[in-house]
């Protein structure tokens, strides 16, 4: 029997080596700015053609290559960054250190111009699924010209799974923001499709955090700086106020390199615990400076989750640091128990001061006077026939009681406008609740309404069924119902938009740009008003009919950064992912409480639906103790 082990060809070996290293465009991306950054580039441009699909092109004035330093860049485990294995535990780099280029050479077709300082002619290199195709001298900048045409072009299983262009985009651009952040010093411009997205100049960490998202958060950030034996930490972090249920800018760095790490991640949150909701995220941009033989950064193949020594001692300094800027700021607020406001300053005796002070009195004042006022003479134009104006008010009152008596609750008409009742008969949702059987007996009171209900902790509705209690949630179960609302208006007349009084100007960077530019058409027909007053700055005219007491700019800010994803439009449509979010924002608040009406009217409506237990991503809207639980509590 032959052998059946064989060493595999280097293009194959490259290949399984690009799974690891290039996921998508962004890896790509990832990778040769990095790269460039090494190299000492001071100015770096990169130019996209269909989200990285056709073409990733990136430019740096850079040291450039030599001839022979061209061709051994695309052999696999060659770099100039690393000599000996000690190396690994102490690296200043940023590349993936001998991989990137040869993976990113086997699974598309690149061309390579690059030049020295020092030299007159530069080299140019085309290599094509780890094939080199030719090398030959060329005129050359100084610097590196790198083009990536057509990822994944042999691999037509890879770039079949590659998402719509817009989500292609965002990820390009969040890691972007990542490399832009780490790297103030450095002038970075990205070119879309013959659009600039973002020209960043050389500034300081807070000009580069305020031209990347906004002149505005610039104003929301409190600076921390503090240095230790073990660690040095500068950066800033977001006041509490400004914190985000979603999108929250957070971003670590250590030694100039972008890095996930959930616990420090904690020792921020900490920080915060009593000054936000538990719902809510603070923004944050904190750099590490720590000795490099003191982290390991080899412990995840995309170099961002970092193993440091002494983390529990980093973990202290951190969370006393952020502590520490909190209060300085007055992010945090102060009691002083010194002080009583009840008690009356009592003046301490000056004798210095004037016997008399000055005071005034009027002249005109006569306490004995009578002081009833008089009653004015009626208008001419009031004047009515025949006498005094309150002779008739007797009718007035004798009017309200013959009016039939009415009970009107002022918000049960307009809470649930637009929930869908269709689907089973009330006397069938009664049955539910009361347990009667299904030939459509209903309660005692001979309604389709529930015996009794009970709002329990300002958010739970407890209602008696024939095997036990029910519990439900008032928040999720209004989620669900407005939920089937806004799909039915999907299919057929859009959702109403209702004129907002003063329109509200939203700076948007340019990812969040491209989403709504890619679905706009599904954003309008679901009932918002938009209008781009400049190429960052969109205006609110009208938001969705039924939407109140809301946030409008965050509303459609965490509008795109659920689209962003592109993990709800997966398993559902553009406009039911749109649906969901604006039930999310319109549901009733859980510590609202609903009058009788409304609890009537929002269980009739859940029940009526065919699948009312739980909400559309899945959370639970009720469950039920059963009769033998409760008894087993006696």
């Amino acid at each position: 029997m032959s052998d059946i082990i064989k060493l595999l060809p280097d293009s194959v070996a490259n290949q399984i080596a690009a799974g690891e290293v290039i996921q998508r465009p962004a890896s790509v991306v990832k990778e040769l700015v990095e790269n460039a950054i090494d190299a000492k580039a001071t100015d770096i441009t990169i130019v996209l053609k269909d989200a990285g699909r056709t073409l990733i092109q990136v430019v740096d004035n850079g040291t450039g290559m030599s001839p022979t330093d061209a061709r051994m860049a695309f052999e696999r485990h060659a770099t100039s960054k690393i000599t000996v294995a000690n190396d690994l535990f102490a690296l200043s780099t940023m590349g993936f250190r001998g991989e990137a280029l040869a993976s990113i050479a086997a699974i598309a077709q690149v061309e390579l111009i690059s030049m020295r300082r020092d030299d007159t002619v530069g080299t140019q290199i085309f290599i094509s699924g780890s094939k080199v195709e030719s090398q030959q001298p060329a005129a050359a900048a100084p610097g590196t010209n790198i083009m990536v045409k057509n990822i994944f072009f042999n691999v037509p299983a890879r770039r079949k799974f590659l998402k719509k262009d817009s989500v292609e985009l965002n990820n390009v651009l969040h890691e972007f923001e990542r490399l832009a952040l780490v790297n103030p010093d450095v002038d970075l411009t990205i070119i879309h499709n013959d659009v600039t997205l973002h020209q960043l100049r050389h500034a300081t960490l807070k000009q580069r955090i305020g031209n990347l998202f906004g002149k505005s958060i610039e104003r929301q950030l409190i600076p921390i700086e503090t240095e230790t034996s073990i660690v040095k930490l500068s950066g800033f972090v977001g006041l509490p106020e400004n914190a985000r249920k979603r999108g929250a800018l957070q971003y670590l760095f250590v030694n100039g390199r972008n890095m996930r790490h959930p616990y420090f991640h904690k020792a921020i949150l900490n920080c915060y615990e009593q000054l936000i909701r538990p719902e809510e995220q603070p923004n944050y941009f904190v750099n590490f400076e720590v000795d490099p033989s003191t982290i390991d950064v080899n412990i995840h193949p995309t170099k961002n989750e970092i193993k440091f020594e002494n983390e529990q001692a980093i973990w202290q300094i951190l969370n006393a640091a952020v502590r520490e800027s909190l209060g300085k700021f007055n992010a945090v607020p102060s009691i002083d128990f010194d002080r009583d406001d009840d008690v009356p300053e009592i003046p301490a005796f000056d004798p210095n001061a004037d016997a008399m002070p000055d005071f005034s009195a009027s002249t005109d004042y006569n306490p004995f006077a009578d002081t009833t006022p008089a009653v004015p003479p009626a208008q001419p134009g009031w004047q009515r026939k025949g006498g005094n104006v309150f002779d008739d008010w007797d009718k007035l009152y004798r009017s309200f009681e013959n009016t039939p008596e009415t009970t009107v609750h002022p918000d049960s008409d307009n809470l649930f406008a637009g929930a869908s009742t269709a689907g089973e008969d009330t006397d069938v949702v009664a049955s539910r609740i009361n347990g009667t059987d299904s030939a459509g007996e209903t309660g005692a009171a001979g309604t389709g309404a529930p015996k009794s209900t009970v709002q329990f902790n300002d958010r739970y509705i407890i209602t008696p069924t024939a095997t036990g209690l029910l519990i439900i949630d008032k928040h999720r179960a209004h989620v669900r119902v407005l939920y089937e609302s806004y799909v039915k208006s999907c299919g057929g007349t859009p959702i109403p938009s209702q004129k907002v009084m003063f329109p509200e100007a939203v700076n948007l960077t340019p990812a969040r740009i491209a989403i709504l530019n890619e679905y706009r058409d599904d954003i309008t027909a679901m009932g918002f008003d938009l209008e781009a007053m400049s190429a960052d700055t969109w205006v609110i005219n009208g938001i969705p009919a039924g939407i109140d007491d809301t946030d409008n700019v965050q509303l459609l800010t965490s509008l795109l950064d659920d689209l962003q994803t592109g993990t709800d439009i997966t398993q559902r449509s553009v406009r039911q992912s749109i649906a969901l979010h604006l039930a999310k924002a319109a549901a009733v608040n859980a510590a609202r409480q609903l009058s009788e009406s409304e609890v009537e009217h929002l269980l009739s409506s859940l029940f009526s639906l065919a699948t009312p237990a739980y909400t559309p991503d899945g959370n639970k809207v009720m469950a039920e103790i059963s009769t033998a639980e409760i008894k087993s509590l006696f």
